[in-house]
């Protein structure tokens, strides 16, 4: 698989990456440990070099099945992990400098590390000015627990603020055919800023693979059964992405993921999506999404159909939405 570099910081990895939450976290049925770990070195074996976690996911657990899974790969992967979270879990923010050092004392135990190769704060602490959260990354580095900066569902004004005391070299959010809102305002300022975009969820927590249908219905420990885009009258109206994504799939003889991935890495060379997946035949198949190349007249057509569609449903609900930074 081939590399990018994320913006321009030196970092390079593999052109997609793997998202590693649904392994313990925000998705029902899931893997056994030896399973997780086997999808882990199955990704790792088939070239992808960058991973991505967290202390929330789980809580806790997902860093530890990471950690395990690439000890023996240590010199050939990138491991991402993130703080920002109050006890390690979703009730409430926390970026005070004393708690970001201790995540990332807990946080390199249990990820097998001697440095974090990216460190994100997961969410803006509205709480905790943006220097300040910065600056305890930028010690950090220093004194060699980091190596690199990012932030997660942060707006222009933190990205700015953020950069100017410690340069970011990679911001996460959610980014797919039918969520597009960092194009607008986000992007053009990533990429006068040197900074690479990590996309979580770019196929739509699932929903543009195709595999998902208005009638499915989803377990009370799946977080996509309160999402309202996944109620089922959104879904039927929100199948047209898939439809837009199929008519290319058919042409190309490649799935519709295959599609939605090669459609964003050809959006930007400083762009690597992190899908996710629990089982080894969706991997492969995710993976084959960096060798599908499309044509510019394939690339408008998808964006253009794709431009005539308004998605109905939040991505996330009301509550959820609030904390998301959109500060201009």
């Amino acid at each position: 698989m081939k590399t990018r570099q994320l913006g321009t910081s030196g970092l390079y990895v593999s052109e997609l990456g793997l998202g590693c939450m649904g392994l313990s976290h925000g998705y029902a049925n899931q893997p056994s440990r030896h399973e997780a770990i086997r999808v882990l070195r199955d990704a790792v074996e088939q070239g992808i070099t960058f991973f991505d976690t967290a202390e929330v996911y789980g809580p806790y657990t997902n860093e530890d099945i990471v950690g395990e899974a690439l000890e023996p790969f240590r010199d050939k992967v990138v491991i991402a992990t993130k703080f920002g979270f109050k006890d390690g879990s979703n009730a409430g923010l926390d970026s005070r400098p004393e708690t970001i050092r201790k995540v990332v004392e807990a946080s390199l135990r249990r990820l097998r590390l001697d440095t974090i190769d990216l460190l994100y704060q997961h969410r803006v602490d509205p709480s905790v000015p943006m220097e300040d959260v910065a600056g305890t990354v930028k010690d950090l580095i220093a004194s060699g627990k980091v190596k690199h900066f990012g932030l997660s569902e942060a707006g222009v004004a933190n990205i700015r603020k953020a950069h100017a005391e410690q340069p970011v070299t990679a911001l996460q959010s959610e980014y797919s055919l039918w969520w597009r809102e960092p194009e607008e305002k986000v992007f053009p300022v990533l990429e006068e800023l040197g900074i690479g975009f990590v996309p979580f969820s770019p196929l739509g927590r699932g929903f543009l693979t195709g595999k998902i249908k208005p009638d499915t219905t989803f377990e009370k420990e799946d977080g996509r059964s309160y999402f309202p885009r996944f109620q089922k009258e959104n879904m039927e109206a929100n199948l047209a992405f898939v439809e837009v994504l199929t008519r290319v799939a058919t042409e190309k003889d490649a799935s519709t993921a295959q599609v939605a991935l090669a459609w964003i890495l050809a959006q930007k060379p400083w762009i690597v999506p992190i899908p996710g997946t629990t089982r080894p035949e969706r991997l492969k198949e995710n993976i084959g999404a960096a060798d599908l190349e499309l044509s510019p007249a394939e690339l408008s057509m998808i964006t253009e159909g794709a431009d005539r569609i308004e998605a109905q449903g939040g991505r996330y609900p009301e509550s959820l939405d609030k904390a998301i930074d959109r500060k201009a």
